[in-house]
């Protein structure tokens, strides 16, 4: 079957898991990257390995924090990103990391930080993440890991305030001036495998929509046949950018992972944040084309990516065009 795959798909190895932010304020420090020189990075072949489309793009990756509720809502440049992760936070609630590295668009609601963010981004190499704050061990942790970083509490380079949205809704952060301003590695293979095809569909299980529980909170998609892509949706309506444009990608990944509760950030109401260890193996779902595949993810450590595999060994095959990684708890839906 692995050699059926490789000739059938003309696969290329590529890149490729809240309540409101009532903590007390981080005391402002006059810093925006780490001072680690960035390690080099060789510069892909082939598409570009965040979405297998287009040449490898240029300049450096950026990950920004992302409020993942309704107030926060609509969000600004959210469609332009090229992997979308969503994940636990307190209370149960979502938050989302958006990795952009074809765009640097403006992006809103900018959020806090979490420690368990830096673990999993540390897979793209020494990129940059954009943050409002962040509590506990959160900021700590990110400024050990080695990523760059842009933090709006410490004042972060490219930050501004939407005045027709209620704080803590409204910061927005300019990626082509954090682009500019801060060096960090380009793209790089985090473990996802593109291709056009794949031919495991023909046998795979109708998926025409997908539902999940990221915490508490649920999580679901439809398949959209003229858009290609699953569509984010919440109480059967679709969930749209500030653009118009919907939250959506043709790939949804459901990352099964262990979870725990952060005892070293507690919001104001007494609720551990959520840590989420993307360091290990599990089990995974992957939806493409309206039908689904399962699979397992294993990652070796905080430097190294993360593979996908089929039951028969052979590397998951995700459509061209970007990914929504569900990063959920064991026992959730798919």
């Amino acid at each position: 079957m692995t050699t059926t795959l490789a000739v059938a798909a003309l696969t290329v190895a590529a890149l490729g898991a809240c309540s409101s932010d009532a903590k007390p304020k981080v005391a402002p420090i006059a810093r925006t990257t780490t001072t680690q020189a960035p390690t080099p990075t060789p510069t892909p072949q082939g598409p570009n390995p965040l979405t297998g489309v287009g040449a490898p793009p240029s300049g450096p990756v950026i990950a920004v924090k992302v409020d993942d509720t309704p107030a926060g809502r609509p969000s600004l440049g959210l469609e332009k990103a090229d992997v979308i992760y969503i994940e636990e936070v307190e209370g149960g609630l979502t938050r989302m990391v958006a990795v952009f590295a074809s765009a640097k668009p403006n992006v809103r609601a900018v959020r806090s930080v979490r420690a368990s963010d830096p673990e999993l981004l540390r897979q793209y190499g020494r990129i940059i993440v954009v943050a409002s704050g962040g509590g506990g061990r959160s900021l700590p942790t990110l400024d050990r890991s080695g990523l760059h970083s842009s933090i709006h509490d410490r004042g972060g380079v490219g930050f501004s305030r939407d005045r027709s949205r209620p704080a803590p809704y409204n910061v927005v952060t300019n990626l082509a001036k954090v682009s500019a301003a801060i060096t960090g590695d380009g793209v790089r293979n985090v473990g996802f495998t593109w291709a056009v095809a794949d031919p495991r569909l023909a046998a795979a299980k109708s998926a025409p929509a997908v539902n999940t529980r990221v915490g508490s909170t649920a999580v679901s998609f439809v398949w959209d046949t003229k858009l290609t892509s699953y569509v984010r949706t919440e109480g059967g309506r679709r969930i749209l950018t500030a653009s118009g444009a919907p939250v959506a990608k043709p790939n949804v990944l459901v990352q099964y992972c262990k979870v725990a509760a952060d005892h070293a950030d507690v919001d104001v109401n007494g609720k551990p944040s959520a840590f989420t260890e993307s360091v290990g193996s599990g089990r995974v779902v992957l939806f493409r084309d309206g039908r689904r595949i399962d699979g397992t993810w294993h990652r070796a450590s905080v430097g190294a990516p993360t593979t996908f595999i089929d039951a028969a060994g052979s590397p998951l095959l995700f459509a061209p065009g970007g990914t929504i990684v569900a990063l959920v708890r064991a026992g959730a839906p798919a």
